[in-house]
């Protein structure tokens, strides 16, 4: 594994610079994912709005989804692009061009018109605007863990890295909360009416705000460095990244994989599955889920400073056994009745943090010559393949093996993480 090279002080502590830098990043990775993922908490009025009057509801919100899973098919292209700049021209740029390139179609989904005033072009703008959204996405995460990682001593690239991380989960609750507050606050006819728009002019304003804070931020010291000693890689980077770090690439999709189980059905479906499967009030299983992301965010910090205590190694050893514990009690409790639903979905939120150690181990699969553009491929190539496969294989999953088929693919992830710590682990000792 290529180690984190930067031209200053490795033995230096973390600086006030150091923590501006953290905070402008991950606060504008929350503003950023908040434009991605607020589109599915209004899947039913844009599914009412966007699509023929007399459209089968389940069809029209099928197609609705179908537009919803184009950001993330599109993620693999606007990561490969981004990255390849990203490498060859400078990382600030790219993190500052994945935000605008949020802040406009988000902006712009909240000004479309409706299907009974433009017809089919209505839901045709629709996705256009949504794969433009996964192209900045697909840029925003990878090259925002490069970014912060890049800028801070060696020894605090955990804490860096699940910063940023944290602030992306921050995001998606902020999504639910706005979401919440809206329905709440609006009668279903004047949400049909404008309501439904107020998210997306809201998040446009957040994106640009975020790009304006951007213009804080600095290149990052390593890519300087290359620069300066003309280190740059010739050619594309990810043709070198094919040829020569394969294994970096297989590791970098393995612990995504996890991280795809993890997010996608603990965070992302678990609230739908225990009002269809176990029956939870929808007022209570979203109250779990709010818990849930919280502690979650709250995860991604401590496992990232354990990542800097003990290395990113064992922290995913200790992390991917606790997600599999977690994930067992909790769906073992919704199994009995689920009288312990609230707390043990705090806990399995909190252990789902291990996700925090995730970009940690990419960032130093890397070197910094190609670091953006192999983890980025490896990181978006595996969330739209397993992320995208997730949701249906569950519900086969469910249908053939009963309740706990979540936390049995949950926790077949999470020894798959535990397998990549000890190989890890093993390879440091005989380094030695």
């Amino acid at each position: 594994m290529n180690a984190t090279t930067l031209p200053l002080d490795a033995g230096r502590p973390l600086g006030r610079a150091d923590a501006r830098t953290l905070a402008l990043a991950a606060l504008g990775g929350a503003l950023e994912f908040y434009d991605f993922v607020v589109f599915v908490f209004f899947a039913v009025p844009l599914s009412q709005l966007f699509f023929p009057p007399d459209s089968a509801p389940w069809l029209a919100q099928l197609k609705v989804y179908g537009i919803f899973a184009a950001g993330y098919l599109a993620r693999p292209l606007g990561g490969i692009v981004m990255a390849h700049y990203g490498d060859k021209l400078g990382r600030k740029r790219m993190f500052t061009l994945s935000v605008f390139l949020m802040a406009v179609p988000t902006l712009g989904i909240g000004l479309l018109p409706v299907y009974a005033q433009v017809g089919m072009l209505a839901p045709l703008l629709l996705l256009l605007l949504r794969v433009v959204q996964g192209v900045a996405v697909g840029g925003e995460v990878p090259g925002a863990w490069v970014f912060v990682a890049e800028h801070v001593p060696p020894r605090r690239i955990g804490f860096a890295c699940a910063s940023l991380t944290s602030g992306l989960t921050v995001g998606i609750l902020l999504g639910s909360l706005v979401a919440a507050g809206i329905n709440r606050a609006l009668a279903p006819a004047a949400l049909l009416d404008y309501g439904w728009r107020l998210p997306f002019l809201v998040g446009g304003v957040f994106g640009f705000f975020a790009v304006w804070l951007r213009r804080w931020l600095s290149e990052t010291p390593v890519f300087e460095a290359m620069h300066a000693r003309r280190e740059l890689v010739d050619g594309l980077p990810l043709a070198r990244v094919a040829a020569s770090h394969r294994p970096a690439v297989v590791l970098s999709m393995l612990v995504t994989w996890m991280l795809t189980a993890a997010i996608v059905v603990l965070i992302l479906m678990t609230p739908s599955l225990v009002q269809t499967v176990f029956h939870v009030a929808p007022a209570r299983a979203f109250l779990g889920n709010n818990v849930a992301s919280f502690a979650l965010a709250l995860g991604c910090l401590c496992f990232g400073a354990l990542s800097d205590r003990i290395g990113p190694e064992r922290a995913l050893l200790f992390g991917a056994a606790a997600l599999l514990l977690a994930g067992y009690a909790l769906y073992l409790d919704l199994a009995a009745g689920g009288a312990h639903f609230i707390g043990l979905y705090a806990l399995a939120g909190f252990a789902v943090g291990v996700v925090g150690v995730v970009p940690v181990l990419m960032v130093q699969a890397f070197p910094p010559a190609v670091r953006f553009s192999g983890l980025s491929a490896s990181y978006n190539l595996a969330y739209a393949l397993f992320g995208g496969l997730t949701p249906p294989l569950i519900g086969l999953l469910v249908a053939r093996f009963g309740v706990l088929a979540p936390a049995h693919y949950v926790a077949a992830t999470a020894v798959l993480g535990m397998a990549v710590a000890l190989v890890l682990l093993r390879r440091q000792r005989v380094a030695r």
